[in-house]
């Protein structure tokens, strides 16, 4: 049983915390009020173990409680979030000088498992292709983007800041700088240059009008294009398209690598085609393309 006392000296330091969160450092009301949830719970599970207040609670104490909660079916990503709760709040105590030991400096959760990508499948690809009405400005612009990010996996961030200069076009290649403001060279494939060379000649110019932009892709009004435009117009197209998938800009990316892959690509070359700095970032989508393998051998071996 927990009396009052034990309850009310876990709860003042939790409105102390609240408090500097809101005025030292701004958080929103949702944010606050995560953490304050996330620390009341723990606080009451600590009291009911006959901890009188958090400078009792130790290591041991909150492995406890995150068996306790995993044994409930709490989710991972709640306890994850518990784990920084607790960080930042113990943080905030040690800055006050009010413990003398950290409880949390040596709790870690088992890393989760990635998820895989969303990946449209080459038929769902060629239906997003086809949606954008091409005998419109804008639609020729979003075919030529669509085309050009499937073609060569470009991040959205790297689409919207490409640059004319970055265009090689005449040799089939494109040079974007990516993360770190690395620079990659990416072959690019002739029905991507045609789309894209139709929207440079036609439709670019009279986005443009007298304006001058160093930028391959632009808004209605000849400005740089942002990354929320190019998630809103795909959002769009992938709507009319009937794909009842979770697409975002990044699967078309995810798309590109994984359709290498199921085509006998090798990984090293998705990995310099990604501009991946570490191997282990671009093996993610070996595992999506063998699930695809897996389907295919279930479908055709006669013995599957």
């Amino acid at each position: 049983m927990v009396n009052g006392h034990q309850e009310q000296a876990y709860q003042e330091l939790i409105q102390d915390f609240v408090d500097y969160l809101r005025a030292e450092r701004g958080l929103a009301d949702n944010t606050r009020l995560a953490y304050q949830s996330d620390l009341k719970l723990a606080a009451h599970f600590f009291a009911q173990r006959g901890l009188q207040n958090w400078q009792a609670v130790d290591r041991f104490a909150v492995l406890s409680l995150l068996a306790h909660l995993q044994n409930q079916g709490r989710a991972r990503h709640s306890l994850s979030r518990l784990v920084s709760s607790l960080r930042q709040f113990y943080a905030y105590l040690n800055r006050r000088h009010l413990l003398a030991t950290d409880p949390l400096e040596l709790v870690t959760l088992p890393k989760s498992q990635r998820q895989l990508p969303a990946v449209l499948t080459e038929a769902e690809v060629g239906q997003l292709l086809a949606v954008p009405k091409t005998d419109q400005k804008l639609g020729l612009r979003d075919r030529a983007m669509w085309e050009v990010m499937y073609a060569t996996g470009l991040r959205v961030s790297e689409l919207v800041n490409l640059s004319l200069n970055e265009l090689h076009l005449e040799v089939g290649l494109i040079q974007p700088r990516g993360k770190g403001d690395r620079e990659r060279i990416i072959p690019i494939g002739q029905v991507a240059i045609d789309w894209l060379q139709r929207y440079l000649k036609e439709v670019r110019p009279q986005l443009l009008k007298k304006q001058r932009s160093p930028y391959v892709f632009l808004n209605a009004h000849g400005r740089q294009l942002t990354r929320q435009g190019v998630w809103k117009n795909l959002k769009a197209a992938v709507q009319a398209a009937g794909i009842d998938k979770p697409v975002t800009p990044h699967t078309l990316r995810h798309s590109f690598a994984t359709h290498l892959l199921e085509h006998g690509a090798d990984l090293r070359v998705v990995q310099e085609l990604l501009g991946h700095a570490d191997i282990t970032t671009t093996q993610i989508y070996t595992h999506v393309s063998r699930q695809h393998l897996a389907a295919v051998y279930n479908r055709y071996h006669p013995r599957a």
